[in-house]
């Protein structure tokens, strides 16, 4: 029997999201607030920025941190320039354009492990690429990517495969919001003798900002997250952020430094999430009063 109490019933929302809030708490919670702890103890047990002045002093984690900003601006714009653009391809609706779809989307499909490992097959000296570009005559010996003294062929390979793997779900959103823009604004257009440049800067992408923005943070904050493309392709070759974690927690079980370098990642990831919602108001959908 449901009970008409107005009491009883606005405890019911609280209890339905009580198993949730039980679950963040233990399994998100508790950790992030011990890895906090452990970011500003130092070896004596004591409140102190050790860890931050060691992090400071050591040469890899400069390094780690300029190729983690160097896959950031490079992948990231390149994503949603390629999103975008097949997002429009697609959006204009040709005969057979569903199969192109879902020739799009099938990346969403694979983990960055998988992806890194067919990346590997293709461009390893016994892989699809050599042994195509041998058959072709244009090249004799195989082109090595991987291996000591490579590192920068190895990181152009690990910008291929992120845009490969990762811009299909820029691409989705873009496409979703694309559809959602009304016919009529075209039709409009067409009236007053817009041209298609017009159209795109004066409909298409004003109307799509709110979806951009949010796909540019999300693959921002992923693309600063990079760790298993990466650590496959090229292991400590090209240090990142996400990989030194890993690093010292597993390898060297320096769970100080680990969190200290979570820590920072978690940081800028938040600095970079108030930039564009600062910064990239859509403005011209703001309600006024």
């Amino acid at each position: 029997m449901i009970s008409s109490n107005p009491r009883e019933k606005n405890w019911i929302p609280y209890l339905l999201f009580l198993p949730v809030l039980i679950y963040l708490a233990g399994f998100v919670g508790y950790p992030l607030i011990k890895a906090l702890g452990i970011t500003f103890t130092s070896e004596a047990g004591k409140l102190s920025l050790e860890n931050f002045i060691t992090l400071t002093r050591d040469s890899t984690f400069w390094k780690a941190l300029k190729n983690t900003l160097l896959f950031l601006i490079i992948i990231v714009p390149l994503q949603v320039v390629f999103a975008f653009l097949l997002a429009l391809f697609v959006n204009s609706r040709f005969k057979g354009y569903m199969t192109v779809l879902y020739i799009i989307s099938i990346p969403l499909a694979l983990s960055d492990v998988s992806a890194a490992l067919m990346s590997y097959n293709i461009f390893t000296s016994h892989g699809f690429l050599n042994k195509f570009l041998m058959s072709l005559g244009i090249i004799e010996t195989p082109i090595y990517f991987f291996g000591l003294g490579l590192s920068s062929r190895a990181f152009w390979v690990i910008v291929l495969t992120e845009l490969w793997r990762a811009t299909p779900l820029v691409f989705v959103i873009l496409l979703a919001s694309l559809q959602m823009i009304s016919k009529d604004y075209f039709e409009a257009a067409d009236v007053f003798g817009f041209s298609s440049w017009q159209k795109f800067f004066y409909i298409t992408l004003p109307l799509t900002m709110p979806s951009l923005q949010s796909a540019l943070l999300i693959r921002t904050l992923f693309a600063f997250q990079i760790f298993g493309v990466v650590w496959l392709l090229s292991g400590r070759d090209i240090p990142i952020l996400a990989g030194e974690v890993y690093y010292q927690q597993a390898d060297l079980n320096n769970f100080r430094l680990a969190a200290t370098y979570g820590f920072i990642i978690a940081l800028i990831c938040i600095l970079i999430s108030w930039a564009y919602i600062t910064l990239l108001k859509t403005k011209h959908l703001e309600l006024k009063k």
